[in-house]
């Protein structure tokens, strides 16, 4: 038998005989999977939009959103086709060995670590603001109380990692989770209806920003730059692809993945436009990396403190529900890698609870430590995203062991890898470009 990963997240410990393993629906696998897709990337996409044009932003959205579908349809017509593999790390193992498997881990680790951290830094941002160019945007708490040690970044963000984080991360399985992922979702629509009636209100008000439909290449901005905002897209959309397998696994018809992920893209592209387009007409050129900056005291965004502290709020609650989601395919894949021939770690409360608390702890301080989340999400799209929802798929098609795959699967393998290369290499060569431009 040939070596395979588990990412089945913590099953239950000593099952029932006459229990299925199937325990849930379709709208639960939905919620799951959509959770992992309307993430902190959302907040970003209005800075992409600027940098894109409105127009050219949209049709990105969409293409990736159509990649991604190519390439989850890939894993799962792979998946238990022979009656073993039946995760990601198990089609990889039998595709390409343990270097595959291995090599899966490591991205999904590297990923998983840089998308936790991203969302307490956002938190961060919301309850204790930030500063950029020499602007301090304050936070929630510092409009409400005042500037005070207990509402610093610091103390704010680990109040939440220990009060609200944690006892959701130890929960033993992802399907309770569902109605934490139905919630968040709630409240990423719910984001997306009060922006959008400030931004009806600003156009009656004739307070709206001036809108690009296409790049403006005036002022030395490089044709190379559009290719910075590709990773920034592909990292907030592609995170749904270490997702499918412990989602599919609980699921009750497994038929009904494929449904789900569609389901699920189609919900996550309505509202990435919404969030982009609404944000970019709200801000315009001043728009930051994370949008949620935008909406403090200092901004001349309609609705007042009152809207922009619950604008800001809605979607901090929306991340924490978020982040155990994320958390739980890490733990899973770090378990695997340092214990691969431990019991299952759901059965084994010391070693699930002192990952849990490393893992957590480790998030915490590199969150705190890095403010920026812009350069994450450029680093983990050209890399270790890239990997995972194209090349990674791409490759396990091309490799085709089972002799399944068809001359338009192939085709469509070799230009989602080809795309995900060539975007990856110029996106950091134009990175590390400006970057020593900038200090030379």
């Amino acid at each position: 038998m040939k070596p395979e990963i588990s990412t089945t997240l913590l099953p239950k410990t000593n099952p029932p005989e006459n229990e299925v393993s199937g325990v849930s629906s379709i709208s639960g696998a939905v919620f799951n999977i959509s959770t992992s897709m309307v993430g902190a990337g959302i907040m970003s996409i209005p800075a992409t939009l600027k940098v894109l044009g409105i127009i050219p932003g949209f049709v990105v959205i969409i293409i990736m959103a159509f990649l991604v579908e190519v390439t989850v349809e890939f894993l799962l017509r792979y998946t238990n086709y022979s009656g073993e593999a039946n995760t990601y790390g198990g089609v990889m193992a039998e595709s390409f060995g343990k270097f595959g498997s291995v090599a899966l881990q490591i991205c999904i680790m590297i990923s998983n670590f840089g998308a936790l951290i991203i969302y307490l830094i956002i938190i961060g941002d919301v309850l204790s603001g930030s500063q950029s160019d020499g602007v301090l945007h304050s936070g929630v708490l510092q409009e409400c109380f005042g500037f005070h040690w207990w509402n610093e970044r610091a103390y704010s963000v680990l109040f939440i990692v220990i009060f609200v984080m944690l006892p959701l991360l130890l929960l033993p399985r992802v399907e309770s989770l569902a109605h934490a992922s139905a919630v968040s979702i709630l409240l990423a629509v719910v984001f997306v209806v009060i922006i959008a009636g400030m931004a009806v209100y600003a156009m009656l008000e004739g307070q709206t920003q001036e809108l690009k439909l296409f790049p403006d290449f005036s002022d030395g901005f490089s044709y190379f730059n559009l290719f910075t905002t590709i990773p920034v897209m592909a990292t907030a959309l592609s995170s749904c692809h270490v997702t499918i397998h412990p989602v599919r696994a609980e699921l009750e018809d497994q038929s009904n993945m494929r449904s789900a992920v569609r389901i699920s893209l189609a919900l996550s592209v309505v509202i990435y436009m919404a969030v982009g387009f609404v944000g970019y007409l709200l801000f315009g050129e001043s728009i930051m990396a994370d949008m949620l900056v935008n909406f403090d005291q200092t901004s001349n965004s309609p609705g007042g403190l009152l809207v922009n502290a619950i604008v800001r709020l809605s979607y901090a609650l929306h991340l924490m529900l978020v982040f155990p989601v994320i958390f739980y395919i890490l733990r899973a894949n770090m378990d695997e890698m340092i214990f691969p021939r431990k019991s299952l770690l759901a059965s084994d409360t010391t070693r699930f609870v002192s990952i849990t608390l490393v893992l957590l702890a480790f998030v915490y301080f590199v969150a705190i430590a890095l403010p920026n989340i812009w350069y994450f999400f450029q680093f983990m799209g050209s890399t270790t995203v890239a990997c995972i929802a194209f090349v990674f798929p791409g490759a396990i098609v091309l490799r085709d062991i089972h002799g399944i795959s068809t001359k338009i699967d192939r085709t469509m393998a070799i230009i989602v890898v080809i795309l995900a290369a060539v975007t990856s290499v110029v996106a950091i060569s134009t990175n590390l470009y400006s970057s020593f431009g900038n200090t030379s």
